[in-house]
């Protein structure tokens, strides 16, 4: 625990009201009970709290609830919409079912429920305003106003936009060709009212609540006025919209201070006379339920040291955790929300068991509950400083072995801890390591968990101390066989949150060493080649090759002097000195891998966007008008594509990559770039693949970036060419250019002469260009060495592009008639050039929308009917975009089995 620090006390330095705990409160009521039945301190023996809690407070349980309550929505209009027979089926049951019921009763019903909606409320806003709790109010009647609004939208909806399938199951036809209203537009209010007020905390009224929800509903449904699904939908629109508002605005904070903490000291039988917050570091994520930690000295006796925990602090993480549950095999955890109750008793549980094991641990005392929301735990104080918070220089070998031998203890009799970072070390003034923060922890844990303990406290120490010394301390306690077996599990899903998020950094720390020291080594190759350059009279070609042949060994000679390895490989590689057999291939302990799962949702998204757009088509006119042999040549061309693709990225690949799976990852980045952006999704596949497919990374990274670079030329130079050639066309005898061309041109100009002319944005763009021909410059210099790799990639983009103008050309020709005017390869090449910059430039998925607009504007522009320019473009399309789809997934699925993405 670090150093605590004493805070302003409460009773010297009045709350605001949005902040004071009314005598209404739990909290005070708590403090209330407990001070009546033990015998109370004077008020200044109470010297210090914590500061000041915020009035207000964004409770992860509200958004929870929020969520849930938005899915159940769902839900039930999925249910509305696709199960007719069941919601008919259901009505029916239920109008037999009180069609029996006396009219007399139903009158009364109707009666009693109408006022009591009504005046429940209005007596528990008295009750709130005579204990002077009025924001509790404003909360409620926000809320209700909030339910009211999308109870409204929710009913024009169903009435203007609904299926017949949604209005059917929730209104009921009334006399005049009348329905009644799908949600009720006064009970979602006074739920939302009632839920955001918080009456379902207090039993009685709770019971009042539901005793008029079910007579209400009751009476409505006897009487025809609505169905089923319709009090469904108002009870969830209603408990939704509240618990938004209260997560929206923040709920009124009823964490138990520091007073009320010393109130259930006493209740237990101690005598507090101070209470110090811990100054705890911020949580982590996978640390956020710790609870609030406080020094408390005592009258007679040594100091304590007690944690409290809420309802609240038990709700953060919760999404993490649930993540962890799903995409982690084999692994037993705890559940995403305990009740306080229970994260008590395991709390307990795992301090007496860890006791009895033998291991260092604060000794739990007492343990009680601090009102409905939060308990706390009563340890003896030990004092020190957590591991994270010592010197390098203070922990020792000996303290190293000392934190193993405490795993040993726990080991020993099958306790996991399932934190061991840093703060959860605690090293007292004598040196003693103790364990704490068991919570987490794990009684009869199974050996993958007990092998994962060992993995995270290798890493954690190898932070600090080094590899060698967290290995040898490893290998000094547990032996070389336990410390080999946990080999498999040295990887970062097995990993605490906070750790994987050193080890990111680290990484990164060695990524930018490694780039400054490539920059150093280019820069001292540069100006050896311009002193070889002045000190030959002839400089002929020789010279210069063998000049870029030394710049670029020094470079690679630096990357490799530079690169280091990771922490995890460098704690491999001293455990195999010691069992040199030890198994290293990682278990696999996802149960979902993320590949996986962006696959899944890939092949959603594609599937939702390739259906809305085909079901927009009219296919009937277009079948009707095609020319299925020009068809055909557009579905050539599209393939041919491909091959192209290959071919432009293995141009600036030097080494041995099989053109066939090259050619099957171009294949599969057809599916990619339905669900990412084009400049993007292709990127990151074409590295992905050429790591797999043994290129260095950093070499990947520059070879992709070459080819992207060289390919962003080539485009510009193609559509400056074939706009001039456009310019030309219609004025065969003067060889001056199109306007266009020029007032491009000139945009260019002007922007190069902004960006040069001021500092800030000078220097941002040469950072960048230098940071991105640093990797790219000396791939450049492999490819020159070699003309038949700089062939192939610069026949692959011009091959590339001619086969998508050939391709769109088809198209258009597929729905040409005599009459229609005929595009020369210029233009057509033009609008190409132009709508797939559009497309590169658009964050949609493929360019979707981007594309297919300016094509056809694009074609419109120079001459085409848009009768034969929107098929055309439906169809250029349709083949390049949407029909690749299943064989690039096919062809995603295939590569990422064999491991080559």
């Amino acid at each position: 625990m670090q150093p605590p620090k004493a805070a302003d006390a409460s009773d010297a330095e009045p709350r605001p009201d949005s902040a004071r705990r009314e005598p209404g409160t739990d909290a005070e009521t708590l403090a209330g009970s407990t001070l009546a039945g033990s015998e109370a301190s004077p008020a200044e023996r109470v010297s210090g709290d914590e500061p000041l809690l915020p009035a207000r407070v964004h409770r992860p349980s509200d958004l929870l609830r929020l969520l849930i309550g938005v899915l159940a929505v769902v839900v039930l209009f999925s249910v509305a919409a696709f199960a007719h027979g069941t919601t008919t089926g259901l009505e029916q049951d239920i109008n037999k079912g009180t069609g029996q019921a006396p009219d007399l009763l139903i009158k009364l019903a109707g009666l009693v429920s109408s006022i009591a909606v009504l005046l429940v409320p209005v007596a528990f806003a008295i009750e709130r305003l005579i204990k002077r709790d009025g924001l509790r109010i404003a909360d409620g009647v926000l809320a209700a106003v909030l339910a009211h609004g999308v109870t409204l939208a929710t009913d024009l909806w169903v009435a203007k936009s609904a299926s017949g399938t949604i209005q059917d199951a929730l209104t009921q036809p009334q006399p005049g060709d009348a329905v009644t209203d799908p949600v009720h537009g006064y009970l979602a209010p006074v739920i939302a009212y009632m839920t955001a007020v918080g009456m379902a905390r207090r039993p009685r009224w709770r019971v009042v609540l539901w005793m008029v929800l079910l007579l209400d509903a009751f009476a409505m449904l006897v009487g025809g006025y609505t169905t089923p699904f319709s009090i469904v939908l108002t009870v969830l629109i209603g408990w939704t919209v509240a618990y938004g508002t209260l997560y929206a605005v923040g709920s009124p904070n009823v964490r138990p201070t520091g007073q009320h903490l010393m109130a259930g000291l006493r209740h237990v039988g101690f005598r507090p006379v101070t209470a110090m917050r811990a100054d705890d570091a911020p949580d982590s994520g996978d640390q956020s339920d710790r609870g609030r930690r406080y020094l408390v000295s005592l009258e007679d006796g040594p100091p304590l040291d007690v944690t409290v925990v809420d309802r609240e602090q038990q709700a953060q993480g919760f999404f993490y955790r649930v993540w962890r549950r799903l995409t982690l095999r084999g692994i037993t955890q705890r559940r995403s929300i305990q009740s306080l109750r229970q994260a008590l008793e395991q709390e307990a549980l795992l301090a007496y068991a860890a006791i009895a094991a033998g291991a260092n641990a604060p000794k739990l005392i007492a343990t009680s509950e601090l009102g409905p929301d939060a308990v706390m735990l009563v340890y003896e104080h030990i004092g020190g400083r957590s591991l994270d918070a010592l010197e390098d220089s203070e922990i020792t070998d000996d303290l190293v072995r000392g934190a193993w031998e405490q795993v040993e203890a726990l080991q020993s009799r099958r306790i996991a801890h399932r934190r061991l970072t840093g703060d959860a070390l605690l090293v007292d003034r004598f040196g003693t390591v103790f364990v704490t923060d068991l919570r987490g922890g794990e009684i009869a844990a199974g050996d993958l968990v007990l092998r994962m303990d060992v993995a995270q406290l290798l890493t954690t120490t190898g932070l600090r101390v080094g590899p060698e010394r967290a290995v040898a301390a490893a290998l000094a306690v547990l032996g070389p066989d336990a410390v080999a077996d946990c080999l498999p599990l040295l990887q970062p899903i097995a990993l605490s949150r906070s750790t994987r998020a050193q080890l990111r950094r680290l990484a990164r720390e060695r990524s930018q060493r490694e780039r400054e020291a490539v920059l150093e080594a280019s820069d001292a190759a540069k100006r050896a080649r311009a002193e070889d350059a002045e000190l030959s009279r002839n400089g002929d070609r020789k010279t210069a090759r063998k000049s870029m042949r030394a710049e670029k060994r020094a470079m690679d000679d630096a990357l490799d002097e530079a690169r280091e390895e990771d922490l995890l490989s460098q704690i491999r590689r001293e455990v195999l000195l010691i069992r040199p057999q030890a198994p290293v291939e990682p278990v696999r302990l996802e149960r979902i891998k993320p590949r996986t799962l962006f696959s899944f949702i890939a092949g959603a998204i594609a599937a939702y966007f390739l259906i809305s757009q085909v079901t927009e088509a009219d296919f009937g006119a277009v079948v009707e008008q095609a020319e299925w042999g020009w068809v055909a040549a557009a579905l050539g061309f599209s393939a041919l594509s491909y091959v192209a693709a290959a071919m432009s990225l293995l141009g600036f690949v030097p080494e041995r990559v099989s053109f066939g799976r090259t050619v099957l990852a171009q294949v599969a980045g057809s599916f990619v770039k339905i669900v990412a952006p084009a400049a993007v999704g292709g990127v990151a596949l074409n590295t992905r693949f050429l790591q797999r497919s043994g290129v260095r990374p950093g070499l990947a990274v520059a070879s992709v970036g070459a080819s992207q670079l060289f390919g962003l030329g080539c485009h510009i130079l193609l559509l400056g060419a074939f706009g001039y050639l456009t310019g030309t066309e219609k004025t065969p005898s003067s060889l001056t250019p199109s306007r266009t061309v020029i007032a491009g041109l000139l945009t260019v100009a002007v922007l190069v002469l902004v960006v040069t002319a001021i500092p800030f944005l000078r220097k941002f763009v040469v950072t960048r260009v230098r940071s991105l021909f640093a990797g790219v410059v000396p791939r450049m210099l492999d490819v020159v060495q070699r003309p038949q790799k700089l062939l192939t990639g610069i026949g692959g983009m011009l091959l590339l592009t001619g086969v998508f103008v050939m391709c769109l050309d088809a198209s258009v020709r597929a729905f040409s008639g005599p009459d229609t005017p005929h595009l020369s390869y210029a233009s057509i090449a033009v609008v190409f050039l132009a709508g797939n910059a559009l497309g590169s430039a658009a964050p949609t998925p493929g360019g979707m929308g981007a594309v297919e607009g300016a094509l056809t504007l694009g074609l419109i522009a120079v001459g085409l009917p848009k009768e034969v320019a929107a098929p055309a473009v439906l169809l250029f399309r349709l083949m390049t975009l949407w029909l690749p789809v299943l064989p690039g997934w096919l062809c995603f699925n295939h590569l990422t089995r064999k491991g080559q993405i």
